[in-house]
């Protein structure tokens, strides 16, 4: 079995609403045949003293400490199959259940425990998931039906505004002539690899959110919905 992920430069766990966490770090990978490096984010929802991990980000001694004082890991939520290379360091250092779209791409060494559905138990409560049904690669979202309705979104809901200390300067370039640094955006290497289509968004669009926490980007606080409609109309006309 391959080793863990290395441990990549982050910043510190915030705690955006109560009880809701989010850190961001770093990626590298290839993408469009050269060698990218960018932020990716983790966001932690924590009930009573038990703690779910969205979008898995590997964290340094320093910050596994800051997490184990927050509560204990008991779920490894993956909701994209563009992400994953931390989810097993995770599930097997807190022997956490791991949950996920029934066809994803899962690393050796993992299982799925439970399923991700859209009429299924989820890991955290007052929750509900949106399941992509157009794409090639698997892709949801969880919905916490609180404040409004906070989105926690992998690749499909972005919103990197500007580039930030984690990011290659090379790779800079590349993403802004790709149209990577757009408010309340959908991720454009996303779209590429997995082609989703219009009614996916036309069903989104009766779903009532108002902050949303993506894989890549800043949180969107307030408003959210209205800014992610006009993304879709851009795209999608609808």
């Amino acid at each position: 079995m391959t080793k863990y992920h290395d441990v990549m430069p982050h910043g510190p766990i915030e705690e955006v609403f109560p009880d809701i966490f989010f850190v961001t770090g770093t990626m590298e990978n290839e993408f469009f045949g050269s060698m990218w490096k960018f932020s990716r984010n983790m966001t932690i929802v924590r009930e009573g003293n038990n703690l779910t991990i969205f979008n898995s980000v590997r964290l340094n001694e320093e910050g596994l400490a800051a997490l184990d004082a927050l509560g204990k890991v008991v779920n490894v939520v993956r909701l994209g199959d563009m992400h994953g290379v931390d989810d097993r360091f995770y599930v097997d250092r807190y022997q956490a259940k791991f949950w996920a779209l029934p066809d994803m791409t899962i690393e050796e060494g993992l299982k799925i425990d439970s399923a991700l559905t859209a009429d299924g138990d989820l890991p955290v409560s007052n929750s509900s998931l949106f399941v992509f049904n157009t794409v090639k690669r698997p892709e949801c979202i969880l919905r916490l039906d609180r404040d409004g309705g906070i989105m926690i979104a992998c690749d499909s809901l972005q919103n990197w505004v500007a580039p930030d200390e984690f990011f290659k300067d090379e790779t800079v370039e590349t993403m802004q002539g790709m149209g990577f640094f757009t408010p309340a955006n959908l991720g454009p290497a996303w779209m590429h690899g997995s082609e989703p289509q219009a009614e996916d968004f036309i069903r989104l669009k009766e779903v009532p959110f108002e902050h949303a926490f993506c894989g890549h980007g800043k949180p969107v606080i307030g408003n959210a919905q209205s800014q992610y409609h006009k993304t879709f109309a851009k795209l999608f006309n609808i």
